[in-house]
């Protein structure tokens, strides 16, 4: 019995529905992995619409990096457990991609907020600000070690970072300790760090305290910051004010904002209290 050739689609016809080349096509039907419902002698390939549903699990699994070899042999084998389990295994994946497309969309987020922000900043100005408590993971101590020890906690916190997903967009600064900042040993810092959500706690982070600050800014490499921090220890001086414990620095332009090291700026965030305290 002849089947009703109009219930079914060419070649050309199942492809646009299907949004591939036919040569995609043949090449499925040539390994066996989507056959025509009907191939005439003359080499004409006829595809029912429920066919549709195969070459959607095709791409499916193509999508999550299963070779075509496999997913012919599962496609010929097949039993409704097998499927249950491999959609199951595919949904895992693919929350997991969207896990990570979240995240890389905070990133995104993060960085293309701060240089806005940074734009309309006056990098020759001084200001006194009050900021708000802020959640830091930091680095172990790198104060005063060697090059060799420096190198391998840098690499160690950024490997932390990027392992568990806690680089959010917010730049890795360095904290500089008011004694080191008294002796002029600008270099010497006691930790790397970068910002955390208020709610999130382990034990490498440490509260930034929230309270008075004098920022300013650096235009630069780093070999020539002291320029800078004498201008900011000056304008301290003028205002009656006293260095407490600790500096932040953390870049406001760099490589993805401004081309050359000469073009950098970073933030210098210096808490204070009034001399009289």
């Amino acid at each position: 019995m002849t089947q009703p050739m109009h219930k079914f689609f060419t070649t050309g016809e199942f492809a646009k529905i299907c949004h591939v080349k036919k040569q995609t096509l043949f090449h499925y039907d040539d390994i066996g992995l989507l056959q025509p419902e009907i191939k005439k002698d003359n080499g004409y390939r006829y595809y029912s619409y429920q066919q549709y549903e195969v070459f959607i699990v095709i791409e499916l699994m193509k999508d999550l990096n299963m070779p075509l070899k496999e997913i012919r042999n599962f496609l010929s084998n097949k039993t409704p457990e097998e499927a249950v389990q491999l959609l199951q295994n595919q949904l895992t994946q693919i929350e997991n991609k969207i896990k990570k497309l979240n995240h890389t969309k905070t990133i995104v987020k993060t960085k293309m907020e701060k240089i806005q922000s940074a734009m309309n900043i006056d990098i020759e100005g001084i200001t006194v600000e009050d900021l708000e408590q802020s959640v830091l993971l930091i680095s172990n101590n790198i104060l005063d070690v060697s090059d060799k020890d420096y190198l391998n906690t840098v690499s160690d916190f950024i490997d932390l970072c990027n392992r568990n997903e806690l680089y959010t967009g917010h730049p890795i600064g360095a904290i500089l300790s008011k004694e080191e900042m008294i002796k002029k040993q600008f270099g010497n810092y006691s930790y790397l760090y970068t910002m955390m959500p208020q709610d999130f706690f382990s034990p490498s982070t440490i509260e930034q305290p929230a309270g008075k600050y004098v920022i300013g800014f650096h235009k630069g490499d780093d070999e020539n910051i002291a320029s800078s921090y004498m201008r900011i220890f000056e304008f301290i001086e003028q205002q009656n004010l006293k260095m407490k414990d600790f500096s932040y620095e953390e870049f406001i332009f760099d490589e993805i904002s401004v081309n050359g090291e000469e073009n950098y700026v970073t933030k210098i965030m210096i808490q204070v209290e009034n001399e009289e305290s």
